[in-house]
């Protein structure tokens, strides 16, 4: 469990027009990490491939938008040649094309025509009686023609009109539609276009006064709805002839054969193939190979698996192997680094050591309990919610501990102490709670030297450190640990002068040893922030529940009260969060891991669904 473990090496012979039907297979099973073996490459007959799929994202970026979802665009399923499959979709889809562009172009001024009309319906309806008379709209022009300018949400419509220049001398009217500035110009020729060269340069869009708008504004709302709703029959018409010739065509299949080849040139960088067959080979978290054998044998592919044992050059890709309720407490591992396989994964170590830090600085019943509720609801959406919500549990439990409830002293008794009552004790506890934890990250540094087969050097070195740490801190209470501590000391130098064999590596190990103690101890003090948190979280509330108590009325006072633990709840998790995160990363970590592993990076799935025949 503390060590990660590595994943295994597989190899599959398979047919070479098999290959994108075992990738994809392989790829479903997300327990695939593709490695190719020295000197493997993408076959040479493959490069048309490259030319072939520059011409799909061409078709691509000029139809996407009228092609089937992707999730009905399903590949075949039988085997075939990538270059051959990339070149019949590309037959289908260009048939198709040539028979939808009418319906194409009718749908594209369909959309232009409704963009304008939603427009000019916005504007219709912002003109308020008494207003601007469309009829001078409708009238306007040739000489001093009318324009509507759109500007970006936001923007103010002066940057646009600066006074006094030359050219832009005009009569505007602005109005504002869901916050979106409306600018309806009149001018001459030359001004509208210096000023909708301006408008273009800001993104923003410039449109003529259409030949339907009337003196009558009720005809005019009229025509806009009706217009509207029978471009929306058009469309829908327009849209069903559509999938007509997608039918016809077996538009589905083909884009779900393109997109295949597309995901496989991707994600695959090399692959060692001869004429007939080629080989897949990788790692793969699937420990007893049932998984890749189920898969390969639903893909009805021509394909021979086997584990064997990786090349001599090669890197295992490692797993952590948790139990599912450490899990979410990965991340903190993952965030220096993959543990290597000689290193110790702290995780089932973590999910005690971090709720109990966050717990005892954010130690209150009520405001525990809002928070760990936030990470229950948040949980399948944010995976780091989980871990809120075992924090939250952990500061309701010490909550009970110092007896608050949402900054409430009185309404339960304190199991050990109220924070500002005994300081010093509050301050004291996490040291002695992170020595505690400094010494297990010294004894995972054990582990690992056992694991890397240094245990020898590790007894005759940097075990003495760790009787050095513990009779400084024993001196604190009994002056015999300052005995102890030099004993270990004179150890250490000894030691490394014997793993050396020569006696002046001791003198060299006198500076390792003052520099590796200075560092503990420093790492040890750092703890004494989570009483100081604990001390201000505290604080904070006795401030909240003073300003509570000064309040005139029931209404004001239950005001503060709530105003003032929203405020302490989203503050403080962020602050007490990033101070247990500091307290991992940094002083626990250093004491035994470097992160020097590689993790496993499975083959992204494709991006449609395998179609059985």
């Amino acid at each position: 469990m503390l060590r990660p473990r590595p994943t295994r090496w597989f190899e599959i012979l398979a047919a070479r027009d098999d290959a994108t039907l075992v990738l994809e297979a392989l790829a479903r099973t997300g327990a695939v990490e593709l490695e190719a073996r020295a000197g493997a490459a993408l076959p040479a007959d493959l490069a048309p491939l490259t030319s072939l799929l520059e011409q799909f994202l061409e078709l691509s970026a000029r139809y996407r938008a009228y092609w089937p979802p992707a999730q009905v665009c399903r590949p075949s399923a039988f085997p075939e040649a990538p270059v051959q499959t990339l070149q019949r979709s590309l037959a289908t889809v260009r048939a198709w094309a040539q028979d939808a562009e009418p319906l194409v172009r009718a749908l594209q001024r369909a959309d232009a025509e409704r963009g304008e009309l939603q427009i000019w319906q916005g504007v219709l309806d912002a003109l308020q009686p008494g207003g601007l008379d469309p009829s001078h709209l409708a009238g306007a022009g040739p000489i001093v023609p009318v324009r509507l300018f759109v500007l970006p949400a936001g923007m103010a419509p002066e940057d646009l009109l600066p006074p006094g220049t030359p050219g832009l001398e005009m009569l505007t009217s602005t109005l504002h539609i869901a916050n979106v500035p409306h600018l309806l110009v009149a001018g001459t020729a030359e001004s509208l276009l210096a000023m909708a060269q301006r408008v273009s340069t800001v993104k923003g869009s410039t449109h003529a006064i259409p030949p339907w708008l009337q003196a009558d504004m009720q005809a005019n709302r009229l025509y806009a709805v009706q217009r509207l709703a029978g471009i929306e029959r058009e469309r829908a018409e327009a849209a069903a002839a559509l999938d007509a010739l997608g039918a016809h065509h077996e538009l589905p299949r083909a884009l779900g054969d393109a997109h295949r080849v597309q995901w496989v040139l991707q994600n695959v960088n090399a692959l060692e193939a001869g004429e007939l067959f080629c080989w897949i080979t990788g790692w793969s978290s699937d420990e007893h190979g049932d998984t890749l054998s189920h898969a390969l044998q639903g893909c009805s592919a021509r394909a021979l698996l086997h584990f064997a044992a990786p090349p001599a050059d090669a890197r295992a890709p490692l797993l952590l192997s948790n139990p599912p309720w450490s899990r979410p407490f990965e991340i903190f591992s993952r965030a220096l680094g993959m543990p290597s396989s000689d290193e110790a994964d702290p995780t089932p170590l973590l999910a005690i050591v971090v709720p109990l830090m966050f717990g005892y600085m954010f130690g209150d019943v009520g405001q525990g309990l809002v928070i760990a509720a936030a990470g229950w609801w948040f949980r399948d959406r944010f995976p780091v919610a989980r871990l809120l919500m075992v924090g939250g549990l952990s500061a309701a439990a010490f909550g009970l501990i110092f007896g608050s409830v949402f900054g409430l002293h009185g309404l339960l008794p304190a199991l050990w102490l109220h924070p500002l009552d005994a300081p010093l004790s509050v301050l004291i506890a996490p040291l002695f709670g992170g020595a505690l934890l400094l010494t297990l990250g010294l004894g995972l540094d054990a582990l690992a030297a056992w694991w890397r087969g240094e245990l020898r050097r590790w007894l005759l070195t940097d075990a003495a450190l760790i009787a050095v740490y513990l009779g400084l801190l024993a001196a604190f209470v009994e002056p015999v640990g300052l005995g102890v501590a030099a004993a270990a000391a004179l150890y250490y130098c000894l030691g490394h002068a014997v793993h050396a064999r020569r006696f002046t590596a001791a003198f060299g190990a006198v500076g390792e040893l003052v520099e590796s103690t200075f560092q503990i101890l420093i790492n040890t003090l750092s703890f004494a922030r989570v009483g100081a948190f604990a001390l201000a979280h505290a604080g904070l509330s006795s401030a909240i529940v003073a300003l509570m108590d000064s309040a005139d009325s029931g209404v004001a006072k239950a005001l503060v009260l709530v105003l003032g633990n929203v405020i302490v709840i989203v503050l403080e998790t962020m602050v007490v969060s990033i101070q247990t995160t500091r307290l991992v990363l940094f002083e626990f970590f250093t004491r035994f891991m470097q992160g020097r592993g590689r993790a496993f990076r499975p083959l992204p799935a494709p991006p449609f669904t395998y179609q059985e025949n």
